[in-house]
């Protein structure tokens, strides 16, 4: 655990160190970008001066807590640059999985306006194939009629777990939906996924984050970075 913290650290260091004066900066979510958000509290602290738009209620605490200037959709237009963590990221493509956290919606939301997405993530997140790494695709839903929205997953090929809290209960996200962790068998193509789950009534938003990544900061044991930029599309 150690070592994974080691290595999360120094991505999140690195992608901090990205950030520039007057910049309006995305925060993500999750444990390695919770990293993130502390080290770039540390540079505000130190007379950085930008704003920046949470992913998550959580995310938005934290900043707050570190003094970190929030602004509303309202004054904001575009994202200069955002800085969130990842579930997998595939090889040469560097599309991603995203959402095992549960903000999905607004991650992507953020990352669709952002001219600049760098993800930060340590070696395990790596995959040759999105699916590959075991992990499910979340898949964000209304709760109305959750059950008709299961059964068009489950013919798309879903074998799916609604996701629960601690405490045995619907996990409910920020936006007030339900989320089903999905596995395909056969994923095949994502493009071809994203397509039909877009298509699903009662589908809000899914975790596959298809042509969005700017860059990937991977975190090694040994304190170093790796820096991987798309190289192609499969």
């Amino acid at each position: 655990m150690a070592t994974v913290d080691a290595r999360k650290l120094a991505a999140a260091e690195a992608a901090a160190a990205l950030v520039e004066d007057s910049m309006t900066v995305g925060l993500g979510s999750g444990s390695t970008a919770s990293l993130a958000v502390s080290a770039v509290g540390r540079r505000v602290a130190q007379g950085l001066r930008i704003v920046a738009i949470p992913t998550s209620e959580a995310t938005a605490d934290q900043a707050r807590a570190l003094a970190i200037p929030l602004v509303t959709w309202d004054e904001c237009r575009h994202i200069d640059l955002t800085i969130d963590g990842a579930d997998e990221v595939e090889h040469g493509s560097l599309d991603l999985v995203k959402g095992l956290g549960g903000a999905l919606l607004r991650e992507k939301i953020v990352a669709s306006v952002t001219t600049r997405l760098v993800i930060v993530a340590d070696e395990s997140k790596l995959v040759d194939r999105l699916g590959a790494g075991g992990r499910p695709i979340p898949v964000e839903i209304v709760p109305f009629g959750w059950q008709t929205t299961a059964r068009r997953l489950s013919a798309l090929g879903a074998e799916w777990t609604m996701r629960l809290t601690a405490a045995g209960q619907p996990f409910i996200t920020d936006g007030g939906h339900l989320i089903l962790d999905c596995r395909f068998s056969g994923l095949g193509s994502g493009r071809e996924l994203q397509r039909r789950l877009d298509a699903t009534v009662g589908v809000v938003e899914h975790g596959l984050f298809l042509d969005m990544t700017s860059e990937v900061i991977v975190g090694r044991g040994t304190g170093e970075v790796l820096n991987l930029r798309p190289t192609g599309k499969a």
